[in-house]
């Protein structure tokens, strides 16, 4: 009995010292370490639920990378619970990418985005790769804007929570420590991935993830004073032989041994080590978010006992809660611009919009800041917001980083119906003569060998002044019509001849800009047009028949609304392009030419019925005044394109330049549907008339006499649309398939 007395005693005894030693004293101070890991981070989120939900205090937070990005938000009054909200509702792919809305760029930038897969600096007759995939804007933008509450406060200490966090001075190789200053900016800086985010500068320091040397700051989060750690390692472990399969895995595995050693000893220092499994993600896996907050949960949950030893009084935890009410909008009084040096103040504050003490949409501040990031005159905006004094609202102090790179070598590839295979090589100098002006030049190699040069002064919404020069040629089956006139009434039996043609256009153009979506174009424009065909012999001779051999010169104004979302598969938004040519005079070869007009619009309307569903609404209709005697620049209708010149328009269900006459009405719905993400099926309907002065003879308001109607599949890639239609007209009772890689030029 004694020896059942004494072991009851001594369990009891031993039971009361385990509990001791697991019990948090209320002066015991307990620290937060958060690792590095990309998008494997979300399962901090998890993770500080957890802790929320049993109302633990934490005395201090360190952070690296997106341990930095997610430990300063809950340091800055955010609960587990809105972190998760927030961060669920983010698109990754826009955040992290330097993706801009189509609607912030110049139509000039808007034209570069949409044509070129690749874009190179290239200075001094060498290529220089970029320092980094993302200047990071868009996630300064974000941080900033969910950072706003304290952004008075400088040193992170004083934060309702305080904080650190770890970069790396990439120029030394030692870990700095970001512990005051411009809180955005430092968590920029820590979370700066090499190659995908470039270098972050502060206080003359270029800085870089902090992951790179200290990914999991425990022992400088224990010099802060903490008794206790909690700690989330969201680190990669070393991969087994057979997942070692290309370069970048062997390099990540490397740049791991380190931090890998390093966390056999860390994770022995802190004393409840919360390890989610995360095994099936990346650093990238932006997309599968949602079960990594759930893995980091899973993972706190089972250090539940651990945790609930530490739990504190509600009263104390809602004492340290900030109440963070969400902001729409900021009332902005004054408003600084330090770093710009080529671009006036003026030049800066038009671009972002922004007026003097006045209250501004958070949506609208961004789209500002789109708008001068889109002009790629800036490698970086940073900012931050300091509240005013004897006034509500905040003053805006910013800083520039002007590109220094001027010359940029771009690429493209594209395959179509009409040009075929054709690879593009563009030559881009900004500042040539002027600080606002822009060169460059296409090269088109391929089946059919083209080129385009513009020059470009950018005065804005003053009167701009432009230069073009497009070469353009291709061999086709044309529409016989398009090309017989009536001196050539001889010519029998042919209803499709096999034909080259040639157009070089120059055009001198003054523009202006009302609004950003709104362009006026006047100016002159010299066409010289050259068609020929083997088809057709001279005399029985082996010479090519010339169809037309024609300069002619014109004056011309064009009128541009353009707010679609996107250009090929538009969600929202209007186009409008209306365009009127005033043809004064043609060369000999055309004898009979007499002077003439061509107007033509194009109208177009999308809206979203739902987040994957879109319709497309489009009209386009034009006419010619006077003269008849030139065919060779009347409206052609057939096949499908974005780029076609002249007074060639698409049309499902016929083969290009099909059906030809001097005026034309069309009408045409499309279906988009976004089955995945940039992959769309389309559903298309149009329907035309077509054919001699069908306004005069009131053709254009009967029932349409040709109609097409096509089902596709796009997918758009860094080269542009992948895209494959079928059409179809019950008129010819035929069908075509249209094939198209990558964006058009």
């Amino acid at each position: 009995m004694k020896q059942y007395y004494t072991i009851i005693i001594f369990s009891i005894l031993f039971g009361l010292q385990i509990q001791a030693q697991h019990t948090t004293p209320k002066n015991q101070k307990i620290g937060l370490v958060l690792s590095g890991g990309g998008a494997k981070g979300f399962a901090h989120i998890g993770a500080l639920k957890v802790i929320d939900s049993l109302n633990i205090k934490i005395d201090y937070i360190a952070g690296t990378s997106m341990g930095a990005i997610v430990g300063s938000l809950y340091a800055s009054g955010y609960s587990g619970k809105q972190l998760d909200s927030i961060f669920r509702g983010l698109d990754f792919s826009d955040v992290i990418s330097d993706n801009l809305p189509r609607g912030a760029k110049t139509f000039y930038e808007r034209e570069n985005s949409e044509k070129y897969a690749v874009t190179l600096p290239f200075d001094k007759f060498k290529i220089k790769l970029p320092s980094a995939l993302s200047r990071g804007q868009n996630v300064f933008n974000l941080l900033s804007k969910l950072t706003l509450h304290v952004s008075e406060i400088e040193n992170f200490e004083n934060l309702p929570i305080p904080f650190f966090c770890i970069a790396t001075n990439i120029e030394t190789g030692e870990p700095v420590i970001l512990d005051s200053g411009i809180l955005a900016q430092a968590l920029s800086a820590s979370g700066a991935f090499p190659s995908l985010f470039q270098p972050v500068t502060i206080k003359d320091k270029l800085l870089i993830d902090g992951g790179v040397v200290n990914n999991y700051p425990i022992d400088e989060l224990k010099a802060k004073g903490m008794d206790l750690i909690i700690g989330v390692d969201v680190q990669d472990g070393l991969a087994a032989r057979d997942q070692l399969k290309s370069a970048p895995d062997v390099l990540l595995q490397i740049n791991n041994y380190r931090t890998i050693y390093d966390m056999k000893i860390k994770s022995k220092k802190t004393d409840i080590y919360i390890k989610p499994d995360i095994t099936d993600y990346s650093v990238v896996s932006f997309d599968q978010g949602n079960k990594i907050i759930t893995s980091g949960e899973e993972a706190a949950r089972l250090k539940i006992s651990e945790l609930q030893m530490l739990e504190n009084s509600k009263v104390e935890t809602e004492e340290k809660t900030v109440k963070i009410h969400a902001q729409d909008s900021i009332i902005i009084n004054n408003i600084k611009v330090n770093g710009n040096k080529r671009y006036s103040y003026s030049y800066v504050l038009g671009k972002l919009r922004l007026k003097r003490n006045a209250k501004v949409s958070y949506e609208d501040f961004n789209s500002g800041i789109n708008n001068l990031v889109a002009t790629n005159n800036f490698d970086m905006f940073q900012y931050e917001f300091r509240k005013s004094k004897n006034k509500s609202g905040y003053d805006l102090v910013s800083q520039l980083t002007e590109n220094e790179i001027t010359t940029f070598l771009r690429l493209g590839i594209h395959y179509d119906d009409l040009y075929k295979s054709a690879a593009l090589i563009n030559f881009t100098k900004k500042r040539l003569f002027f600080r606002n002006d822009v060169a460059s030049l296409d090269i088109i190699l391929g089946d059919n060998v083209r080129y385009n040069f513009e020059y470009f002064i950018d005065k804005g919404f003053y009167w701009s002044i432009g230069v073009k020069s497009r070469f353009n040629q291709f061999h086709k089956n044309i529409n016989a019509e398009l090309l017989l006139d009536q001196n050539q009434q001889n010519i029998e039996g042919l209803n499709k001849i096999d034909a080259e043609l040639q157009d070089q256009t120059n055009t001198f153009y003054l523009q202006t800009l009302f609004g950003k979506d709104v362009a006026l174009r006047m100016g002159a424009e010299h066409k010289r047009l050259k068609i020929k065909s083997e088809t057709v012999s001279v005399n029985d001779l082996n010479e090519d028949f010339l169809f037309e051999n024609t300069d002619y010169f014109s004056t011309f104004g064009t009128l541009k609304l353009d707010t679609y979302s996107n250009k090929y598969y538009p969600k929202r938004g209007i186009y409008f392009n209306g365009e009127f040519h005033l043809y004064l005079h043609a060369s000999k070869f055309n004898k009979e030419f007499a002077e003439f007009s061509l107007a033509k619009a194009d109208i177009g309307y999308a809206f979203s019925l739902s987040d994957k569903f879109a319709v497309n609404l489009t009209s386009h209709g034009g006419f010619k005044i006077g003269d008849n005697s030139t065919n060779s620049l009347n409206f052609a209708l057939g096949g499908y394109g974005n780029n076609f010149i002249n007074n060639f328009v698409s049309f499902y269900g016929y083969e290009n330049l099909a059906l030809t006459g001097d005026s034309f009405v069309k009408g045409g719905i499309a279906l988009y549907y976004e089955i995945f993400k940039k992959h769309h099926i389309r559903l298309a309907a149009n329907y035309a008339n077509i054919e001699d002065d069908i306004f005069e003879s009131g053709e254009w308001i009967t029932s349409p006499d040709y109609s097409g109607y096509a089902l596709g599949y796009g997918f758009e890639t860094f080269l542009g649309p992948l895209e494959i239609n079928y059409s179809y007209s019950p008129e010819t009772n035929n069908g075509l398939w249209y094939f198209n890689v990558g964006f058009w030029f």
